[in-house]
Parts: C-alpha cells; structure tokens; sequence
C-alpha cells in the first residue's frame, strides 16, 4: 500500500515482464502505447516514469515517443522521466534529454543501474515538492515576495519588521522597480492593522485637477460630473493603511491639505462643509530626491519631515551582491511553472550576462527580461541571446587591498551560492575549494 507508483511505458511483453520483476519495490504501472500512457499519468499522477522511445505505432523510429515525451511534460512538468534507448539512438536520446527528460539508460538494461536513476529520480522530486511547500508557506510570510541574499537589502527587511507594529509615518526611498510597494505591503501585514485594508494610490498616475476628490472624495453637486457623494481612498483605508506611492510628484496647493490631514487627522470631501475623523497609517514613497525638491521649492519642508519620522532607503539591483542570479533564478523557476516550459535552465553565458548587467530597470525590468526568456526560447536552455541584454561595464577598480581581496571574496561566494541554489558542495566545486573551507569563509562574512 506505501509503494511509490512508477509508470513503465514499454510495447514489448517480455520486457515488461522484466521490468515488472526488477522493480518489485515499486507499484508499477504499465502502458504499452501513448495514449495508454497518458491515461496512466492523469489517473496516478506518478513521480517517477521510464519509457522507451519505440513506440507504437512507430516502433522502429523516436518520433511516437518524443511526442509522448512532450505531451507528459506538458500534463505534469514535474515527473521526471527516464528515456530507454538502443545504442544506436544517440541523436534521438540527445533530443529527449533536450526536450526535459531527466536521465536515459541504453538497453540492454543494467537493472542495477536502473534502479540507482529511478532512486534519484524520486528522491529529487520529493526534495522539490518540499520546496514548493516550504515556498508556498513562505508565500503566506508578510515579505515573502522579497528575495535577497544582500546585506543591504536584508537590513532593510529587519527594520521593516522593527517599524511595522509601530504607528510611525514611513517613507520608502528608491529607484523606480526596487520593490517599494511590496515592502509598504510587508509594513502592513505585520502590523496591528494587517487584517484591514491596504489601499495604494500613485500620485504621478492621476491628473492634477483629480487626485484631491481622489484622496479625499467629494460631495453631490461638488462640481460638474459630481451626480453623487462619492467617499475617497484615505476614508476607504479608515482602520487600516494608505500608500501613496510617488509622493514627490503631488502638487503643493495639495499637499498643504496632506499636511493639514496628517496634523489633525480630520478630512473633509471636496465640496463638503464637514470634518471626518480618519484612523489609517500612511506609507509614501518616491524615487526623486525630496531634499533636492524642498530646497527648489516645489515640495513643503513641514510635509517633508511629517511623512519622514521613519525612512527606509531601498537599494537599487545593481548594488545587491548576488542578486541578480538569485532573483533571476527565482523568475524562471516561477516563470517556467506558468509557462508549463519544463527543464528550462541557464546556459554559462546567461548567467554571466545577468550578473554582469547593471538592470537600471531594477527587479520589475529583470521579471519582465526573464519571462521573455522564458516565452521566446527556443532551446533546450535559455541563452545570453535570449535575454537580449547589452554587456555589463567594467566595476570601479579599488585601491584598497585588503577591502577588495575580502569585497572580491564576498562577492565571488555569494554569486556562487546563488548560481547553485545554496548548494554547498557545488558551490565549493565551482569556486575550486573544499566544502570545510567553503562554511569557513561564509561563517567570516556572516552568511547561514
């Protein structure tokens, strides 16, 4: 009854006997044909599948196979599939290993060999159904859209999680893409107001002559068009928290009314004669230096220190070590399951383009980067070419050497962790050093 279902497509009787007999420790299940298969897989939904790639009715080519291949890793992309081949079939193995098969074996058979690639094809697909559940969870976390190794940018996690269940004002500082809604969404969650709403308005998106009936809202017959009370997004938010993204672009006949509002916590509607008590938490942010525009006039210096008791500054992509594999790494695998493009890794060379490019677009232009990868590639990898991205430019060289020798350590341990996932002994293969030497150097850097 615990047997772990294996799926053996095979037309030969004997050999399904065979392989019946060999791999007793399983449930077997057996298909002679594709669509056999198929009807196999939707019904048992097995881990692990072996087949060959003579099927009928093309028994003496690949061509049945390779589309019973296909159309497997479209009905359930994480099976891992282990092609049996003759020796003859070199090109076509090659071409199923391209297309997402996990492994292949040549007959005659090596039962022994067999059952060590079956073994390691269920353990791997039970080591990543555990990460998606350990993912999944992680997704109910209030910062769990936040991937980073960096040291930056996790500081600016731990302060999130100090500020959130403060009722402090809080300005989020960054370029355009870094994530300043996701971490005014992760100050909410932990809050004491995580279970009332959140509600986000762009003050560069809505025109002028708008955005005040949008904060405040406005009353019947307040202008032409006003057909009825209508109640604004400040209101809306009562009990919970207001972003107001891209603050630096309000204007300053309203931003005196901001203030006003954020002194006495009292609004009144556009047209209205009536004061209304407003209980909500306001997050602002912007990617312009409010400094710069408080000293040229165009934004309130009183406004500027009352949304700025606490101010977080959010680092741009290009300067979080090792991100940008991670993040990219994190897209595809995200990408490639909505997708449903199975086996679809990074070629050397893509990886390289994306730690070597500077994404003055930040994470937003790297999602939108990798899930065009992942739509337009025609390999079996994804490629430098299909990124499309220009090469990286020389870093800054440094004069100080022993700041450099431990940046440049860093720095090349970071990315390799990122590039192997946070394997250690790939990573240590990869940097040419052994894995003892490996935990001691990211136990000097600070890194678990």
């Amino acid at each position: 009854m615990n047997k772990r279902k294996l799926l053996v497509v095979e037309d030969d009787p004997g050999l399904q006997r065979q392989l019946r007999w060999c791999l007793d420790g399983y449930e077997v299940l057996l298909a002679g044909d594709r669509e056999s298969a198929l009807a196999q897989m939707r019904r048992h939904q097995p881990a692990v599948m072996t087949m060959d790639l003579g099927l009928p009715p093309d028994a003496d080519g690949a061509s049945e196979g390779l589309a019973l291949l296909q159309q497997a890793l479209t009905l359930a992309p994480e099976t891992k599939i282990i092609v049996l081949s003759g020796n003859n079939d070199r090109a076509n193995v090659l071409k199923a290993v391209g297309i997402g098969a996990y492994d292949f074996q040549q007959k005659p058979l090596d039962p022994e060999m067999l059952q060590l690639l079956i073994e390691r094809a269920f353990f791997l697909h039970q080591v990543q159904q555990e990460n998606r559940r350990m993912m999944q969870t992680e997704a109910d976390s209030p910062l769990a859209g936040i991937v980073t190794r960096d040291p930056g940018m996790l500081k600016v996690c731990r302060s999130v999680e100090k500020v959130a269940p403060s009722s402090a004002t809080v300005m989020l500082l960054g370029a355009s893409g870094t994530g300043k809604e996701l971490i005014a969404r992760g100050l909410h969650k932990l809050s004491s107001r995580g279970d009332k709403r959140f509600l986000a308005i762009n003050c560069a998106a809505i025109p002028e002559n708008l955005l005040e009936s949008e904060l405040f809202g406005y009353e019947k017959g307040a202008f032409t068009g006003a057909a009825q009370q209508t109640v604004g997004k400040i209101e809306l938010a009562h009990g919970g928290t207001f972003f107001l993204d891209e603050i630096g672009d309000m204007a300053l006949p309203l931003q005196a009314k901001m203030l006003r509002f954020l002194q006495e916590r009292m609004i009144e509607r556009v047209g209205g004669r009536k004061e209304i008590a407003v209980d909500v938490r306001i997050i602002c942010a912007t990617h312009r230096n409010l400094k710069s525009l408080v000293d040229a006039g165009t934004f309130r210096e009183d406004l500027f220190y009352r949304l700025s008791e606490i101010v977080l500054m959010i680092p741009p992509l290009r300067e979080r070590v090792g991100d940008s594999v991670l993040l990219a790494q994190h897209f595809r695998n995200r990408f490639c399951h909505t997708e449903r493009r199975a086996g679809l890794p990074f070629s050397p060379d893509a990886l390289t383009a994306i730690a070597s490019y500077a994404w003055p677009g930040n994470v937003r232009e790297m999602e939108n980067c990798i899930k065009r990868a992942v739509i337009m590639s025609e390999g079996p990898a994804i490629t430098a070419a299909d990124l499309g991205l220009p090469e990286g430019e020389a870093a800054e060289e440094r004069l100080d050497l022993r700041a450099a020798r431990d940046a440049a350590e860093y720095g090349v341990m970071v990315k390799a962790l990122a590039r192997t996932g946070g394997n250690i002994a790939r990573a240590a293969e990869m940097l040419g050093i052994s894995r003892p030497t490996l935990y001691d150097m990211m136990s000097h850097h600070g890194i678990k």
